[in-house]
């Protein structure tokens, strides 16, 4: 029963802001306040440039694929390497130690799916710069990639544990994204 410990585990890891910690290293203004306000990879990039969106890119996905990777190690059952995952993410979502005001998620929900499968992360991964290659809109390739991820989880894997959790945060993904979702809608969502 120790390895349920795994989950509040992953939402500490995931509760960990990338962007927040590297633009305080870096002497950079607090993503949450600049640019669209969220601690998140693309508004570091807005902020403070390639390096320190690389930084917080490889962070938010390294918080979502450790744990998951960790879980697959221990060999624990399904459902619960799904429920790592989550947490994990949702602890980018809500992160405990930033007064529950997080990311939108797409870094650490595709370090997440790294951590599931390669296959499932190379797809999801390959469908953002796909996308991102077309439109050159970030917020687009993230919700496309995210849509998609339910169906390759479920050719990939097959197991229905994972493609509820894929599922999960594909839908909390869309939420965190409404205002980018209206402002493709208007025609007003920015290139990067």
């Amino acid at each position: 029963m120790i390895e349920w410990l795994l989950v509040p585990a992953a939402y500490l890891i995931g509760s960990i802001s990338s962007a927040i910690i590297t633009c305080r290293l870096m002497g950079l203004p607090d993503p949450r306040e600049q640019g669209s306000g969220n601690p998140g990879a693309t508004n570091v990039m807005r902020i403070g440039g390639k390096k320190a969106a690389g930084i917080t890119l490889v962070g938010d996905t390294l918080k979502g694929f450790i744990p998951v990777y960790i879980a697959n190690l221990l060999m624990v059952p399904t459902e619960l390497l799904g429920l790592v995952g989550i947490a994990a993410f949702i602890g980018h979502l809500y992160p405990v130690f930033f007064s529950f005001k997080g990311g939108k998620g797409v870094a650490t929900s595709m370090g997440v799916l790294f951590g599931l499968s390669w296959l499932l992360g190379l797809a999801f991964t390959g469908t953002w710069l796909l996308m991102y290659k077309v439109g050159k809109i970030s917020s687009l390739s993230a919700l496309i990639a995210s849509i998609l991820s339910p169906i390759y989880a479920w050719f990939i894997i097959g197991n229905q544990a994972i493609v509820a959790a894929s599922l999960m945060m594909m839908v909390f993904l869309l939420w965190r994204h409404k205002s980018n979702i209206q402002r493709l809608l208007n025609g007003e969502e920015k290139l990067i």
